[in-house]
């Protein structure tokens, strides 16, 4: 799959319970489009009700910190009016640990997964909740001195 064709089914959602439901059937929260790996993070709002995700139990724009530069990041809207956010497609090469949470979020609703060597598994909040205390540290590769200098040149 493409990564505009992900974006574009997206679009599909009339709750925010319906987009984390597209997002599963794509294979969310670790995607393969145009033959390299993605972790998804999406956040927006459905009718002013926010939703996000969770890397560890922290927000993900917070987990990936400086990383967020590096990675691609596409506006979406869905057939409601005042509906859409963004989805992040975050280079999975990059991140630096075999092991780590990811929860798809809203106030009242979420869905929770362990991810482990690459590979994504459904977990129960309770499980997520748990886990979180555990997990390793999230890391994940860092802009280098170089391209922290040019974007520096660039943004002046």
């Amino acid at each position: 799959m493409k990564v505009e064709g992900f974006v574009a089914s997206l679009k599909n959602a009339e709750t925010i319970g319906e987009l984390f439901k597209i997002l599963q059937e794509k294979g969310a929260p670790v995607v393969e489009l145009d033959g390299q790996r993605f972790l998804i993070v999406v956040e927006g709002d459905f009718e002013g009700r926010k939703f996000w995700t969770e890397i560890n139990g922290e927000k993900a724009n917070q987990a990936l910190g400086d990383a967020m530069l590096n990675s691609s990041s596409f506006p979406f809207k869905c057939k409601k009016p005042y509906t859409g956010g963004n989805v992040i497609f975050v280079n999975f090469d990059d991140i630096e640990v075999e092991k780590f949470l990811v929860a798809y979020r809203d106030p009242d609703y979420g869905v929770f997964y362990l991810v482990e060597n690459g590979e994504a598994k459904e977990i129960t909040k309770e499980g997520y909740e748990k886990l979180k205390g555990e997990m390793p540290e999230f890391k994940i590769k860092s802009m280098s001195e170089e391209q922290m200098d040019m974007m520096g040149a660039f943004f002046g």
